[in-house]
């Protein structure tokens, strides 16, 4: 019996890894949840069956996300979508381009960034951070919390700082791989 070159444990922390950012980043392509989720689980698939091995972590990001995207546009390509969805020959130009390429895995990585620092912070500043992401104005928040609109803008205050400091020069960085 062959033995496996990634272990099941390795494959499961890779999965819960990437499997939320990447079906996001898919869903930049081809503009549907399911059928995202369906890509990415055919990547991997492919990634079990053939046995990939990854050097490190950014290894594995930059494997992942072309995978993902070269998927999603071979579904854009299909007979299936475009019976469907009539495709223009400079939009599918714009979507195979290296710049929204980089760009959208530029957005993923930070949002996830941002959502795990938003995670980090206090309880009443993350639930406060989080209705505000979602578009609610102080006043609305402050109605859906049952707390004074000061209350709100002071909290926004204390998280925005406690984020600055957690996220200081990391955009920077992500910035420079551009």
């Amino acid at each position: 019996m062959n033995p496996r070159k990634i272990s099941i444990r390795k494959y499961k922390v890779l999965f819960n890894t990437f499997y939320d950012s990447l079906c996001l980043f898919a869903g930049k392509y081809v503009g549907d949840i399911e059928i995202s989720k369906d890509i990415v689980q055919e990547v991997f698939i492919r990634v079990w069956d053939t046995e990939v091995v990854f050097r490190d972590e950014n290894a594995a990001k930059s494997y992942l996300y072309t995978a993902v995207k070269n998927k999603s546009l071979d579904y854009l390509k299909s007979k299936e979508y475009r019976s469907k969805n009539p495709l223009e020959a400079a939009d599918l130009k714009k979507l195979e381009s290296d710049s929204f390429f980089a760009r959208e895995v530029l957005l993923e990585e930070s949002s996830k960034i941002i959502r795990e620092a938003v995670d980090m912070l206090p309880y009443k500043c993350k639930e406060i951070i989080n209705l505000s992401l979602k578009g609610y104005k102080n006043d609305e928040i402050s109605q859906a919390l049952s707390i004074s609109v000061n209350t709100v803008k002071a909290q926004k205050r204390i998280a925005y700082s406690k984020l600055r400091v957690m996220l200081k020069g990391v955009f920077s960085v992500l910035f420079s791989l551009l």
